[in-house]
């Protein structure tokens, strides 16, 4: 019924009420019909290690013994899972996979032509999901097998080298590929693994393995607090353990100022339960403080950044619902848990739930989080005291290697406050950042990311967008016109395409109209209706354990208490005027004149 009446009418033209069980109705077809398990390879684990694994009463540094009976779950080194049936995950053949060229799509679709804003939202917004999918997913790159990217005669790419394969002399963009699985199976598609733990552990603050060295040299060894230097960032010699070659190297001040946030949040939880309970050890005390902080950002993520983002009305209601339940959080404050049904009382506290798959973050999650339009190229920053104008950058300004020295130029509270009333852009055909087209990482080397957003999904089997939309009982595109409303960009893409089956998903998600309030597409959506629940569900430390027994009253009562408002504040007091009267921190602040 669900399916039915979101196929005759939609479900964003229905009344919330009437709306509210159709996205209900959704996800359980979604969940009966959309996930699928990859298995695991004999090689697909950690290396095991009791330092890593701790108290199963805390998250493991390796991501293992969160299901307890099976361990290795959602570990590093898992592999990725589907939402889409096996059958339909193998790349297509090595010409037909670069077809059309994805540089092509880089120049003709994609390019900035001018900025267009995303005015609902602030660019905290657009560090926030790149702060949390730090956390989510890695793949990594293998540096010894690379594709090979033909460049037309008239593409000004700088670092143009020869083919190695025929016809020989032509010029090519090379990317690297993504790494295989260690273990693949002898039959089926091929699987990949993830780098980083597949749960919502907080794993980019406080690593883990594979890089033990910089989450022992985070530890300040005494009241379980982290180690933060004088521009609020994790010590220079921590720093230095990690390698900037990698996901790490993307790091910039707009992740800066995050990782700098929740490490001091993670210091003030700390100091709140070592007053509570002085008997607690310092391990004990770090313990109990990221699990807070981990589910506090949850939290965050769940009731203010994603209803911050698709701000339908009925969304901000089903979100809400997720984390609260549809008996809301007034009820939960007033009478407690009385039952553990999720969709009464929320997910959290409700019982750990695989729904018959083992848990794993998927390949489709991973391609419809491709959001780099949200990055402006140009960053204006202003004081917080006034407004006047401090200091204009460009983004290759503000990234890994210049981070230190715009923290030692601008003041964090500005830097948040200049964030906050930013917009970041909108997640449209011809957005994407120039400078991230042509981005120059930690080695020197050049990038174009928009045309390896395109070949990633390609590469690792994600279907393209019409046979996706199949794949979720949607109604594929008939035509262009059909696709998009836009006359240029159906025209376009026409012009590169030719035909509508060969329209890449991502292309796709960017052109298809928008639900109203909506900042990223109904399409991708659909995944999010599934994932985002499965990502708390199947976690015990958000279900069957998120209590006071491992928690600690106090911990739980800081979660109840806290949000993304409470957290700024309480670290950036001097943000107050720019935030009142603000419902939601990640929408545009309000601007602050002279006081």
């Amino acid at each position: 019924m669900a399916e039915k009446l979101d196929r005759s009418i939609g479900w964003s033209r229905l009344p919330t009420p009437l709306a509210i069980p159709v996205l209900i109705g959704l996800r359980q077809q979604l969940r009966a019909h959309n996930l699928y398990d990859t298995g695991r390879g004999a090689g697909d684990k950690p290396p095991y290690d009791a330092e890593l694994v701790g108290d199963l009463t805390a998250r493991s540094l390796n991501g293992t013994h969160n299901d307890l009976d099976h361990p290795l779950m959602g570990s590093l080194g898992s592999r990725f899972g589907r939402n889409v049936p096996l059958a339909h995950t193998y790349p297509e053949e090595d010409e037909r996979l670069l077809d059309p060229n994805p540089r092509l799509i880089s120049r003709k679709l994609l390019v900035r032509e001018g900025f267009q804003p995303a005015t609902t939202l602030n660019l905290l917004a657009a560090a926030w999901i790149q702060f949390e999918v730090h956390d989510w997913f890695s793949h990594g790159t293998d540096l010894s097998h690379q594709w090979e990217i033909p460049l037309d005669d008239d593409d000004p790419w700088p670092n143009r080298s020869r083919r190695s394969k025929r016809p020989a002399g032509k010029h090519v963009m090379r990317i690297e590929r993504t790494p295989p699985d260690p273990s693949p199976d002898s039959q089926g598609p091929p699987t990949f693994v993830t780098r980083d733990t597949h749960w919502w552990d907080s794993s980019q603050i406080y690593g883990g393995a594979p890089n033990l060295e910089f989450a022992k040299a985070l530890r300040l060894g005494r009241r379980g607090q982290l180690r933060i230097d004088d521009l609020g960032l994790p010590p220079e010699d921590a720093e230095q353990t990690l390698d900037l070659n990698g996901t790490a190297g993307a790091f910039w001040v707009g992740l800066a100022i995050l990782h700098s946030l929740f490490m001091r949040e993670h210091n003030a939880i700390c100091e709140r339960l070592a007053a509570e309970y002085p008997h607690m050890s310092d391990q004990q005390l770090y313990d109990k403080a990221r699990l807070v902080n981990c589910a506090l950002m949850a939290k965050i993520h769940t009731v203010d950044w994603t209803p911050a983002v698709i701000a339908h009305p009925t969304t901000v209601v089903a979100l809400r619902a997720n984390w609260f339940g549809v008996l809301g959080e007034r009820f939960r404050k007033y009478f407690g848990r009385i039952t553990k049904d999720e969709v009464l009382q929320g997910i959290p506290g409700s019982p750990t739930n695989q729904h018959g798959v083992p848990y794993s973050l998927t390949e489709e999650f991973v391609a419809v989080y491709r959001m780099h339009p949200l990055i402006p190229d140009h960053f204006v920053f202003r004081s917080v005291a006034d407004n006047k104008l401090i200091a204009e950058h460009e983004l290759p300004d503000l990234t890994v290697r210049h981070v230190r020295d715009r923290l030692n130029e601008l003041k964090m509270d500005d830097i948040f406050y200049s964030f906050g009333r930013a917009y970041p852009g909108a997640i449209n055909l011809h957005n994407f950042p120039r400078h991230l087209q042509y981005f120059k990482r930690y080695d020197d080397s050049v990038v174009d990311l928009a045309a390896i957003d395109i070949l990633r999904a390609r590469e690792r089997g994600v279907p393209r967008y019409n046979e996706f939309r199949r794949l979720l009982r949607l109604k594929p595109a008939s035509s262009f016109e059909e696709l998009t409303d836009n006359p240029q960009w159906a025209a376009e893409l026409r012009r590169i395409y030719g035909d509508v089956e060969r329209v890449d998903l991502m292309i796709g998600l960017y052109a298809e109209p928008k639900p109203p309030g909506f900042g990223f597409s109904d399409t991708a959506f659909r995944i999010f209706i599934l994932m985002a629940s499965r990502r708390l569900e199947s976690d015990r430390f958000f279900t069957r354990d998120y209590r006071p027994e491992i928690y600690t009253p106090a911990g739980m009562d800081w979660i109840d208490s806290n949000t993304m408002r409470t957290v700024l504040l309480r670290h950036f007091p001097s943000l107050e005027p720019a935030l009142r009267g603000v419902k939601n921190p990640f929408a545009p602040w309000a601007r602050v004149d002279r006081r």
